[in-house]
């Protein structure tokens, strides 16, 4: 396997440069993409230290993210991951179970990330796992507070499970992920170079901390919270303390503001706006979007609580009959004005519900 230059020895990316890439790429979260830089330049020093009987001073630099939804948790994870030029697997907690139980053994997300990279064991064993819904494992019977109810098999269990893997050893994983069943075929991976990413919404720990002391997490004018999650607060939400133990870079993502969608919806070279500017000129249609326009758009989101996850279905809205009529309407410019998108957004009400 070729070792890609940006983790090659003495070719380390710094975390000013890995920043600037983040920023390039990402709206916002100024001082998670630092905590994120400086977390894999850390984790990159690690891989390449010399070792001596296979032990290491340097511990892993696991991350937590903990952020709204639609904040981009998993958007700044990928772009991580292409940046650092290594495989990258996204995988939901919620589906995995305690070994033993039927359902998807922890085994399997690494299995995930092997197969991305065409069953590479050394690749595999420098790429990027994202686990997702993490707080959706919490300690059950523990976290009554946060109305969790009662703990399953796909709780406390899984956060065991994922210990050996957060920690770093050799471990058993299936080659078949339709079959991941089958112990018979299987590969060994060693997961001590692998970057493994939780990450979670945390919505009633929020609930729990407003309502615990007064001005206590209380947010501000923009939803960001002024007191940062501690510790204490995520053991009583029920997870772990080995678990947070193998998770030791937290960063708390801030909702988006109105300016960070509208960033988000025009400046990064894969927007959603030139996404379907580039998608109508292949029928010869020149679209264009007034500034209004896509204000109204950034307002209909904020409203929803959606963050930056709905936007591209909020275009994918205005531009409906656009793209019905793409073919008929060849060397026209097309602009899209505020009254236009607002008549559009209104066909979706408030709910999230389909078009009747």
């Amino acid at each position: 396997m070729k070792t890609s230059p940006r983790i090659a020895e003495k070719l380390l990316p710094t975390p000013r440069e890995i920043a600037e890439y983040l920023d390039r790429h990402v709206i916002g979260q100024t001082r998670a993409k630092r905590s994120i830089a400086i977390a894999a330049y850390n984790h990159l020093k690690r891989c390449d230290q010399k070792t001596v009987s296979a032990k290491r001073l340097i511990k892993k630099s696991n991350l937590l993210f903990i952020g709204p939804t639609g904040c981009g948790k998993t958007h700044l994870a990928r772009t991580l991951a292409d940046f650092l030029d290594v495989p990258f697997a996204v995988t939901d907690a919620t589906e995995y179970t305690e070994a033993g139980y039927y359902g998807k053994d922890v085994e399997v997300m690494i299995a995930e990330l092997l197969h991305k990279c065409g069953q590479d064991v050394r690749a595999a064993q420098r790429g990027i796992v994202f686990i997702d819904e993490v707080d959706k494992i919490a300690r059950r019977s523990h976290s009554a507070r946060t109305g969790a109810g009662a703990r399953d098999i796909g709780g406390e269990g899984v956060q065991q499970s994922l210990l050996k893997l957060l920690e770093g050893r050799e471990v058993f994983v299936p080659q078949n992920l339709t079959q991941h069943w089958n112990k018979h075929d299987f590969t060994v991976v060693d997961t001590q170079d692998i970057l493994f990413i939780a990450a979670g919404t945390f919505t009633d720990l929020r609930l729990y901390q407003e309502s615990r002391t007064a001005g206590f997490g209380k947010a501000d004018n923009e939803g960001r919270h002024s007191q940062p999650i501690t510790e204490k607060d995520l053991l009583d939400y029920g997870l772990l303390a080995e678990f947070l133990g193998r998770l030791p870079v937290r960063v708390e993502l801030d909702p988006l503001s109105e300016e960070d969608l509208f960033q988000i919806l025009t400046l990064p070279p894969d927007s959603v706006v030139r996404e379907y500017q580039a998608l109508l000129k292949l029928d010869g249609v020149n679209l264009q979007f007034e500034e209004k326009a896509l204000r109204e758009v950034v307002r209909f989101s904020i409203r929803r609580k959606t963050g930056a996850r709905t936007l591209r279905t909020l275009i994918e809205e205005i531009c409906h009959d656009v793209m019905f009529e793409a073919p008929e309407r060849r060397g026209e410019t097309i602009v899209i004005d505020v009254q236009t998108a607002r008549e559009r957004l209104e066909r979706l009400g408030d709910g999230v519900g389909a078009r009747v």
